[in-house]
């Protein structure tokens, strides 16, 4: 009797309790779903070419996940479906930042992290996001016959043996300084800031911008120090490189040996861009009144190119006009300047944004090679791209991720209604020299073989048995000889 009481008082709290709980309502996460696919419509600049070259049916995406969530017990399982359909985008640029969890303990505080004041420049430097978990061996240093060599900068280097030359190689695992720590720490050394104290929003600008120069100068170096070595042939690996910043334009002039031209990029029309373009027109026409001479006449020619941009992207109700509108090149509104042209005019970064960097054209002047893999993104594929399009390098491994321009002057997060988590989207398009999206990848000029989950040194001798064929196509890049099939 007493088992069969307990019994019953049992499941009487197990129905009180079911009780209490609210019945899982799929509504808000439909509708979050709806506002990601508003989002898509109106402000995904590669939308076109996932519906067209890629010949996805969006609306059978969003017709799957909505049917996910409703057959979703909770809320961990639409959170998963949302998750799921933003994978399928397989685009880097394209995230879901869902919102920290708020328990019963931490109801009511501030979730806000008060940073620790630094016991050390390493602890200094870890609390700005420098780690060098960022950046990998890649695949060149597996080589056969690699030999690893100091140069004193910040980016790992060495030189392979060849049949008739030496191959020097550079590895750039991100293009930011984030992945090098040591660049942090002698940035710090460098600018005197005292990192026991807080470091405010002027102070972090010192830092990155000593940061950049001290990569800057790290790469001309190891550039250098292994033509000194004897290189003949310079292979860039780009090998699980997630991509980085806008640094990777100055970066790509350094190695090239040929001048470069930067890609062009496109943005969905809109009033916001139109006013954007407007106000740097305003302000370069301002500068160009303020001087005299030969500025004054290349500020004000400046000025009225941002003006007809700015033109340009107005929105166009005429079906004869595209979603999307040129809005300048991966540099700025200029493709190409000489290096140091730029240097000490406190507008230049306005029109060209690698003159921000202290860097010098064609440091290397040899054949290059581009080594990539199917974990290359973003920023490492607009490097690929710019040297494979300019006839500069021959870009030898696996095809590219497929990444894509990212962000244009920042970018504005969307928050969804019901879950609050923020949706990134790219806010451009960065377009290859035949007119094709970059985000369909860079398509390797010598395939090699190799997949992204290969051992290194397997990955090393299926690089290698290709290096010859690579090696003859680069040189007869720089002599202007079309390779032979």
């Amino acid at each position: 009797m007493q088992r069969f009481v307990k019994a019953i008082l049992s499941l009487t709290v197990l129905i009180l309790l079911g009780a209490a709980q609210p019945a899982w309502n799929s509504a808000p996460w439909l509708a979050d779903l709806a506002q990601i696919r508003a989002a898509i419509d109106k402000s995904y600049p590669n939308r076109d070419w996932l519906t067209g070259e890629r010949e996805v049916s969006l609306d059978r995406w969003f017709d799957r996940t909505a049917e996910a969530i409703r057959e979703s017990h909770n809320a961990a399982d639409a959170r998963r479906s949302l998750d799921s359909l933003v994978d399928r985008f397989n685009d880097g640029h394209v995230v879901l930042h869902w919102p920290e969890i708020i328990t019963t303990q931490n109801r009511g505080r501030s979730n806000q992290r008060v940073p620790l004041p630094a016991t050390s420049v390493q602890t200094f430097c870890s609390a700005r996001g420098y780690d060098a978990g960022q950046v990998t061996a890649g695949t060149a240093a597996a080589l056969p016959n690699y030999r690893k060599i100091d140069t004193g900068g910040p980016f790992q280097s060495g030189l392979v043996p060849a049949k008739d030359t030496t191959i020097g190689v550079i590895r750039i695992g991100v293009f930011s300084p984030q992945g090098y720590p040591a660049v942090c720490e002698q940035a710090v050394a460098n600018t005197r800031i005292a990192f026991q104290k807080s470091c405010d929003a002027a102070c972090d600008d010192r830092l990155q911008t000593e940061a950049y120069a001290i990569m800057t100068r790290g790469l001309m170096t190891t550039v250098e120090r292994l033509r000194a070595a004897g290189a003949g042939v310079l292979i860039v690996d780009l090998t699980r490189n997630g991509g980085g910043t806008g640094w990777v334009e100055a970066a790509a002039r350094i190695v090239s040996p040929v001048p470069l031209r930067s890609a062009p990029v496109a943005v969905i029309r809109g009033d916001a861009w139109v006013h954007r373009w407007h106000d740097l027109a305003a302000k370069l026409r301002m500068e160009g009144e303020r001087t005299s001479g030969a500025d004054r006449a290349r500020l004000l020619s400046f000025s009225a190119q941002a003006e007809d941009t700015a033109n340009n992207l107005k929105p166009c109700a005429e079906p004869r006009c595209s979603r999307l509108a040129r809005a300048g090149f991966a540099s700025g509104l200029l493709s190409e300047f000489p290096t140091g042209e730029l240097y000490g005019k406190k507008w230049a970064v306005e029109v060209f944004s690698p003159a921000q960097f202290p860097y010098r054209d064609s440091v290397w002047r040899g054949p290059l090679i581009v080594l990539v893999d199917s974990e290359t993104w973003s920023a490492a594929e607009q490097f690929a791209a710019m040297l494979q399009d300019n006839n500069a390098a021959i870009v030898m491994g696996t095809r590219t991720g497929g990444a894509g321009c990212g962000h244009l002057d920042g970018n504005d997060e969307i928050t969804l209604a019901n879950s609050r988590a923020k949706l990134e989207l790219p806010n451009c398009a960065r377009f290859r020299k035949d007119g094709t999206n970059e985000v369909g990848g860079v398509v390797p000029d010598v395939s090699t073989g190799v997949r992204w989950n290969d051992g290194s040194g397997f990955a090393g001798r299926l690089t290698s048995s290709r290096l010859p064929d690579a090696i003859m196509q680069a040189r007869s890049l720089l002599s202007g000889k079309v390779p032979l099939p």
